[in-house]
């Protein structure tokens, strides 16, 4: 936060300084009480199972410099305390307040399956001419992107902010407060329908993050997703698509895998760019596309945003691959939807392979009460697919053989409910020779057998 003191943060929450001095500077934000960085506010938030004002002076020996507080009416302290009626609402509000200083353009990125690997992408087509910041870790919410917007410096050219929802409502408080210039909307899938009832309400909220939007600003779609491609921007901004179709200004043709790798020519007008990636799988085209149209956009020279796309590598739990005792192992553990699992299962089908193609698949949460059915979807499209093994875990995922076996899948299956059960019968099971995909909701502990793996190299 540069440039803020403890009175800016009472200009933009319209709180009460208890005690400490108005002109002290503070130059980060900071939710957990045992890490700072120097100059932190500590804002305490009310959480369900733990009220984190009981934390604050744990945070004030740990370097803090100023807290919130909602629960404290008068404090004697040469330290900030700021009374606001609510700590996490006036977070926002900081948040709001410091966007309003930026004056670098800002790119949202939102969708049900991708966003995050996309804001990568993004972000490494834009750093080939220009200094980027982008969301760090998964921190897409209404805690994470206040805080994310904190940290842009003057340094920064351009901002790259995942902005992630799953009730309703959530997204406009977050495009509000982010307010991008820009904004990409992957596809519109089934995470979270649980929460929100059907696709239809999934594309009505993503949408929203247009409500942070100025006049002039340009929405990006996936012109392939069969509801984004008939959606438009608010009055007052520009549409513009990205896929395979005729109706995409950045299209992809010539589409191949190289030894897993895709390849394809961007087509942008009249250009015609030559991309490869150095991430694995077909459905990862798109999310360079989007890449592409941003950085297009925004006035960069395309071939250099196409190297800029070959640097990125991706990132632990997502696709990662690497080999251990001769058998390649796809990392893909972080998270698992029906569309990404389903291309997982076409990565997987598509690396060199000398043994057995094994699939190690676990339960997808937050499905809603079609759930089961969305899991012998994945089995009827793993029975088209050239694997070998199926190992199951969770009793969702068991839906996963049943539809492969509806579809004619007649090769060894082996179920699970524990994981480290799983993990002990699978490391004895693998050869040299194999591969083998890891894919499941980040709750399903697939993180950590991939770390055993890794750790026999």
């Amino acid at each position: 936060m540069i440039g803020m003191t403890v009175r800016d943060i009472l200009a933009a929450t319209g709180g009460r300084l208890l005690c400490g001095e108005e002109n002290l500077p503070l130059l980060h934000i900071s939710i957990d009480s045992r890490s700072m960085e120097g100059s932190d506010l500590f804002v305490p938030l009310v959480g369900e199972k733990v009220d984190a004002h009981r934390f604050i002076e744990k945070a004030f020996e740990s370097g803090a410099a100023a807290t919130l507080t909602s629960e404290h009416e008068e404090m004697r302290d040469t330290r900030p305390w700021i009374r606001v009626a609510d700590t996490k609402k006036a977070l926002q509000a900081v948040g709001a307040y410091y966007r309003n200083r930026l004056t670098l353009p800002l790119v949202g990125i939102t969708g049900s399956v991708g966003k995050t690997t996309t804001r990568e992408m993004v972000a490494a087509a834009l750093a080939s001419s220009l200094h980027v910041y982008k969301t760090p870790a998964n921190h897409n919410s209404q805690v994470g992107v206040p805080i994310t917007l904190s940290e842009i410096t003057p340094e920064d050219e351009i901002g790259v902010l995942e902005l992630g929802m799953s009730l309703p409502g959530e997204m406009t408080r977050i495009a509000q407060i982010a307010r991008p210039d820009m904004a990409v909307i992957t596809n519109i899938g089934i995470a979270h329908i649980e929460q929100l009832g059907s696709q239809e309400n999934i594309c009505r909220e993503k949408l929203h993050i247009q409500d942070g939007m100025r006049d002039g600003g340009v929405l990006i779609l996936n012109g392939d997703d069969p509801l984004l491609k008939s959606c438009r921007a608010k009055d007052g901004c520009r549409t513009v698509y990205y896929g395979t179709g005729e109706n995409a200004a950045y299209r992809a043709e010539d589409i191949r895998l190289e030894d897993g790798y895709p390849a394809f020519t961007a087509v942008c007008g009249q250009r015609r760019i030559p991309v490869r990636l150095r991430v694995m799988g077909r459905h990862m085209v798109g999310n360079a596309l989007a890449a592409i149209a941003v950085a297009d956009l925004c006035g960069l020279p395309l071939l250099e945003a196409a190297k800029g796309l070959e640097e990125f590598t991706g990132f632990e739990g997502r696709q990662q691959i690497f080999c251990v005792n001769e058998i390649t192992v796809i990392d893909d553990s972080y998270n698992a939807s029906p569309v990404s699992m389903k291309a997982g299962l076409e990565v997987l089908a598509s690396i060199p392979c000398q043994g057995r193609r094994i699939a190690v698949l676990a339960d997808m949460k937050e499905l809603g009460p079609s759930a089961p059915q969305f899991h012998r979807e994945v089995g009827e499209k793993l029975a088209g697919e050239p694997i070998d093994i199926l190992f199951t875990l969770g009793t969702l995922a068991a839906q996963i053989e049943r539809g492969a076996r509806e579809k004619g899948f007649r090769r060894p299956c082996f179920h699970f409910e524990d994981p480290d059960e799983m993990g002990d019968a699978l490391l004895a099971f693998l050869a040299p020779g194999d591969a083998l995909l890891l894919k499941g909701s980040n709750s399903m502990r697939l993180g950590k057998l991939a770390g055993r793996l890794r750790e026999q190299r």
